[in-house]
């Protein structure tokens, strides 16, 4: 039985990707928060909520520990929970700053640390799989602390595909999408709104101009059901897989001058394994 694990399941990609696993008869661990008389409504045999916080290491550390003693390892990985911040550096407080990185940088650490064993005892290798963004690629007006936490999550797996695909068998794969229709970009404008909305500064005009610009050019966003199928498919395709994928044509075009030259990532990391570690 082909097992997973995915945070941050309670809406949107998450739990997207979790129903769309479930079904194909894996055993899902959708990781939340909490616990809703909702999200239960989706259990099955096959798909199991189970509380995680990413922030929280002994939360994980329970739900691996439940997962080793369940079905002893994991075919997937899939590190999902994230959050947003819409504040330039001199408007987010200490606190924002820091609640996004224990979030969106140590969560993925943390998550990655307490599962790898569970990785490297799947039978025939692993997936490590994370939700990363074009905002990982391409540095953009007031998101420089999101971008921040997304390029050090890019740096993070992009390190450990040098290594993990040789050494453990284990593959290595960041999404990379844009605009998708799910509660993440309500919820970064809700917590705009409920620290304060717009500051009178300097900074209001450019904020005002990112926004409306913003709303034009993703009038029209991607389902999580497109990014669900995605994953499925990049779980179940054969080798060897890519570092990176971004998940619409128009997210291809507006990262392509950082891109181009080594789409799916495959080739730095080729380059990479040689330099570092004389691999072929």
């Amino acid at each position: 039985m082909k097992s997973m694990l995915i945070t941050g399941a309670s809406s949107g990609i998450g739990l997207a990707t979790a129903r769309r696993f479930a079904e194909a008869g894996w055993t899902v661990y959708a990781g939340v928060r909490e616990r809703t008389e909702t999200l239960e409504d989706f259990s099955s045999t096959h798909l199991r909520f189970i509380t995680i916080d990413v922030t929280d290491t002994a939360s994980l550390k329970a739900a691996s520990h439940q997962i080793d003693q369940e079905v002893g390892h994991l075919d997937v990985l899939f590190c999902n929970a994230g959050q947003g911040l819409l504040r330039a550096i001199g408007q987010a407080t200490s606190y924002e700053i820091n609640q996004l990185f224990e979030t969106n940088v140590f969560g993925v650490m943390r998550t990655i640390e307490q599962c790898l064993p569970l990785l490297k005892a799947a039978p025939h290798g692993s997936h490590l799989l994370a939700t990363s963004s074009t905002s990982g690629l391409v540095g953009q007006p007031l998101n420089e602390i999101y971008c921040a936490s997304k390029f050090a999550v890019e740096g993070l797996l992009e390190s450990l595909a040098t290594y993990y695909k040789p050494f453990f068998s284990i593959d290595v794969t960041l999404i990379e999408p844009g605009a998708v229709e799910t509660n993440f970009t309500a919820t970064v404008l809700d917590q705009l709104e409920q620290s304060g909305g717009l500051h009178e500064d300097d900074f209001k005009p450019i904020v005002e101009n990112y926004l409306r610009l913003y709303r034009k050019h993703h009038a029209t966003r991607q389902a999580s059901n497109e990014i669900a199928e995605l994953v499925y498919t990049l779980v179940h395709m054969k080798e060897p897989k890519p570092l990176r994928v971004r998940t619409t044509p128009v997210d291809e075009a507006f990262v392509a001058h950082k891109t181009s030259a080594d789409p799916s990532g495959l080739i730095g990391i080729t380059k990479t394994r040689q330099l570092t570690l004389n691999l072929e």
